[in-house]
């Protein structure tokens, strides 16, 4: 029997264009950011003349009274609060609309298709969170973040969910479990998989979400951690050294949860695909 040898042509084109899309762009941000102010304006790819590595990182930090600070600990918080809604909250409607069928089952189901396909409104958004005294607070933001990033999580869940065998739900009933007991205690724990894809997948997205804190969280002790680069940006000047610095050092942290959790991301994305 032939063996198919492998095809060394795909693998070397994937790294190149991979090189060329992820590498390529992230060298010359780290290039850049070495720079002094002057070298940086040029824009060009080519080695710092005068490394400036310390006295960048000084400036970004210390800049505006160390709002890079404040603002990574709104992040966090926001993105910690964010994830655990969605995560339980998500994990809990596609148990119910996976297990539990009944007539409103499909017009469910398309309100949440219709949330990954309708673009999100903010002004009656505002709207509706200063008539409740929630604009302009953390807790209001991660509701909108919640909000708009809920159908994507029920997807998943419902359908890693779908290959968990029913005999385990009836196991349990007849175990006298009831169903909060039920999700909790038998269903969520196998959900390990899925769940690690929603907490990194969304922690990258809200961590680097820029336009809702733009929008629902003004003002400069609620900055986040996408709105300090504002900070070396000006309409008469840029500092760019400081600005790729700034970059650098808010993309460090979703890149580095990214390669570590990579495996498990494909594993739960692909768990729901064997059946239902």
């Amino acid at each position: 029997m032939r063996t198919r040898r492998p095809n060394y042509w795909i693998s070397g084109i994937t790294a190149l264009v991979f090189a060329v899309v992820f590498l390529v762009p992230f060298a010359f941000i780290v290039l850049t950011a070495f720079k002094g102010q002057q070298e940086a304006a040029l824009l060009e790819f080519s080695m710092p003349s005068d490394w400036r590595i310390v006295e960048n990182f000084r400036a970004v930090v210390e800049a505006r009274d160390y709002i890079l600070i404040i603002a990574f600990i709104n992040s966090a918080v926001l993105t910690v609060g964010s994830v655990t809604l969605m995560v339980v909250l998500a994990a809990m409607a596609a148990f119910v609309l996976q297990r539990r069928r009944s007539r409103l089952t499909g017009p469910v189901s398309f309100l949440v298709l219709a949330g990954l396909i309708v673009p999100p409104a903010v002004v009656p958004t505002i709207w509706v969170l200063q008539n409740i005294g929630l604009f302009k607070t953390l807790f209001g933001l991660i509701l909108v973040e919640v909000a708009f990033h809920m159908s994507f999580c029920v997807l998943l869940f419902r359908a890693f969910i779908a290959s968990v065998p029913r005999e385990l739900d009836e196991s349990a009933v007849i175990d006298g479990a009831g169903p909060v007991r039920l999700f909790f205690r038998v269903i969520f724990p196998l959900l390990r998989p899925v769940t690690v894809t929603v907490i990194v997948v969304q922690s990258v997205g809200v961590f680097n979400d820029f336009v809702n804190p733009l929008y629902f969280l003004p003002g400069e002790t609620n900055a986040t951690v996408q709105l300090t680069l504002f900070n070396f940006q000006s309409q008469y000047e840029t500092h760019y050294n400081l600005l790729f610095m700034d970059i650098l050092l808010i993309t460090i942290p979703p890149l580095v949860m990214f390669l570590f959790f990579n495996r498990q991301i494909v594993a739960g994305m692909t768990s729901g695909a064997l059946k239902g």
